[in-house]
C-alpha cells in the first residue's frame, strides 16, 4: 500500500503558514519590513518597499502614531509570458507605529532611495541625554 499526494507542494504550506505567523499580508494589505534603530540623537525607521514608486507612499504622524501607507502597483502581465510563480507582495500595504512624546513632531524628515524609505524622528533636545562632569574640588 502506497500514499500518493496529489496537488501537493509543500512550499505553499509553508509560506501560507508564514503569512499567518507573520500577518505580513491580512484582508488583502501586505506589511513591509522595517528596521528600528535608537540613539542619542532619534530614532530611524527604514522600510523596503521595492519596486514601489515615492509617489504611491504616504506618511502621517497624528497624534502618537506614525502610519506608513501606499500601494505597490501590479505590473501587466504580459500574455505571452507564462507566469510559474508569483511570490511579490502587490497591492495596499500598510506599517503603524506609537511614537512617544519624546518626538520632536517638527523635525521629522523623509527619504526614498533604493527600494528603502528611510525616516529620521529626532529628540526634543530636553529628552536627549546629557553628560555632568564631576569636579573635583
Amino acid at each position: 500500500m502506497s500514499l500518493v499526494l496529489r496537488n501537493w507542494e509543500p512550499y505553499n504550506l509553508l509560506r501560507e503558514f508564514d503569512n499567518v505567523l507573520s500577518n505580513r499580508v491580512q484582508d488583502g494589505i501586505w506589511s513591509p519590513k522595517v528596521n528600528i534603530v535608537e540613539n542619542e540623537k532619534g530614532y530611524t525607521i527604514s522600510a523596503e518597499l521595492p519596486g514601489v514608486s515615492k509617489d504611491d507612499i504616504d506618511i502621517d504622524l497624528k497624534d502618537n502614531t506614525l502610519s506608513i501607507k501606499g500601494e505597490k502597483k501590479v505590473k501587466t502581465k504580459d500574455e505571452t509570458e507564462n507566469y510559474i510563480r508569483v511570490e511579490s507582495s502587490y497591492g495596499k500595504f500598510e506599517r503603524s507605529f506609537n511614537v512617544s512624546d519624546d518626538i520632536d513632531r517638527n523635525s521629522v524628515n523623509a527619504s526614498f532611495k533604493d527600494g528603502v524609505l528611510t525616516l529620521v524622528l529626532n529628540k526634543k533636545e530636553e529628552s536627549k541625554p546629557k553628560q555632568i562632569k564631576v569636579e573635583v574640588k
